[in-house]
């Protein structure tokens, strides 16, 4: 097929590689190499075209009741849910790749407007190898971040849209069906023990991931300070004691304070009774109290944490000139002016990434709060939503899916964590070196 230079065939070489995949480059653009290569993946596609629509449109109905059938040879929901989603994605990579067939096709016939001759065979094929290498490279990472991340992701979000749960919809004995954002309402609005656990559940996690970021870093700055400016002798051993919470695995940390402050037989209670502090038949209830234990849950991530920003803050101020301080000396600054003015600016400026990627991690915190109390104590509503008072919501989610198998209901909390948190990972992102120095 005859094409001309001065581009008016612009339009007939992309509307063939619209039409079908490859037709521009072997019609057209003598690229016989990248033309076949192209009508392959499109003639497969095809082939799978049918096995595809039948597992989209499983996707749409999940299955239907079918209690005449053994359970093995029912139809399972989250199978087809799941396969339904695998075929999103392989339809999505379909698309890309048509889209680049195209772009390819009309990059090409620029090529040949501007020299006026087809590639040679020899040099066409080299091209096509040179030019798809960066792909094939990244082929392998795209299709694990596909199949491993992107897939699962969606998966979890197609949940919350469902009534996947316990005792009624568990498949394969019974289906699972599509409701809406049903499970949102059940669990943001409505008065029901359900709204109201999640509204404290979620209100106690941000106090929490906010109080407990700023108690680490704040407290390990405070403690880099005073070894810094004090003047104290032997600095390394104290650094050394200091960071011996945060070295110990904070499983071990949690569960020997877990013990400690037992209100029957703790050795903290055991110890006051001894020194008079406590009566015979009185007990602190440390972590049986919904709001002394919260606190004490802070408290103690406190131990465990400061020890990390101690070091990070010490590091950071050991790249402060001396020449600033000494400046500000001889201008009369007293050594509070020197903290407030030189000292928490600079270090601040320096760690702020870290503190926001923190927060994100406290919020997260799955351990420091499962292995101290494991959400406990009971609540009014525990016994209907299986969260204590001091569960937060990833801990929550845990219940959900394991005890209580309202796999509906977790799904959309964690879509409303990854909600939250998504905005503080973009930013973070944003600010790092890779990025601003980068090409993306």
């Amino acid at each position: 097929m005859q094409i001309k230079t001065d581009g008016s065939s612009k339009g007939k070489v992309v509307g063939l590689a619209a039409c079908f995949m490859g037709l521009s480059h072997l019609l057209c653009l003598k690229e016989y190499v990248k033309g076949a290569a192209y009508a392959a993946i499109e003639v497969f596609f095809l082939c799978l075209l049918p096995f595809f629509i039948r597992k989209l449109i499983d996707l749409v109905t999940l299955g239907y009741p079918q209690p005449d059938l053994p359970v093995k040879l029912r139809s399972h929901s989250i199978f087809m849910l799941i396969d339904g989603i695998l075929v999103l994605a392989l339809v999505a990579i379909f698309v890309a790749l048509y889209v680049i067939s195209v772009q390819s096709a009309k990059k090409s016939y620029e090529e040949y407007c501007r020299t006026g001759r087809h590639s040679l065979k020899k040099f066409s094929f080299g091209d096509t190898v040179n030019n798809a290498f960066p792909l094939a490279g990244l082929a392998p990472c795209l299709i694990m971040l596909l199949i491993f991340v992107i897939v699962p992701l969606l998966f979890s979000i197609a949940v919350a849209f469902t009534n996947y749960s316990a005792p009624s919809h568990i498949p394969p004995n019974n289906t699972v069906d599509w409701v809406g954002v049903d499970n949102f309402k059940a669990l943001f609005t409505g008065g029901t023990n359900w709204s109201q656990g999640f509204a404290r559940v979620a209100v106690w996690t941000l106090v929490w991931g906010v109080l407990s970021t700023f108690t680490c870093y704040f407290g390990g700055l405070l403690v880099a300070v005073q070894l810094k400016q004090s003047g104290i002798r032997f600095k390394g051993v104290f650094q050394f004691i200091f960071i011996l919470p945060y070295a110990v695995p904070s499983v071990i940390t949690m569960l020997v304070w877990k013990n400690l402050l037992n209100g029957s037989f703790g050795v903290v209670n055991k110890t006051l009774k001894l020194v008079g502090i406590l009566g015979h038949d009185q007990i602190i209830p440390w972590l049986s109290n919904p709001t002394l234990a919260q606190v004490m849950c802070i408290v103690l991530n406190l131990w465990a944490g400061f020890g990390y920003f101690m070091l990070l803050s010490t590091g950071t101020m050991t790249a402060i000139s001396d020449d600033l301080y000494e400046a500000a000396r001889i201008d009369g600054a007293s050594n509070r002016q020197i903290l407030y003015h030189i000292t928490l600016p600079l270090v601040l400026y320096q760690t702020m990434p870290l503190i926001i990627m923190s927060f994100t991690h406290n919020i997260n915190n799955f351990g420091a709060i499962f292995f101290l109390t494991g959400g406990a104590p009971k609540v009014a509503d525990t016994t209907t939503t299986m969260a204590g008072g001091t569960d937060i919501l990833v801990t929550w989610i845990y219940n959900l899916t394991i005890t209580l198998m309202r796999y509906n209901y977790a799904s959309v909390i964690a879509v409303l964590i990854f909600v939250v948190l998504a905005p503080f990972a973009v930013y973070q992102f944003m600010h790092t070196r890779a990025y601003k120095e980068g090409e993306v």
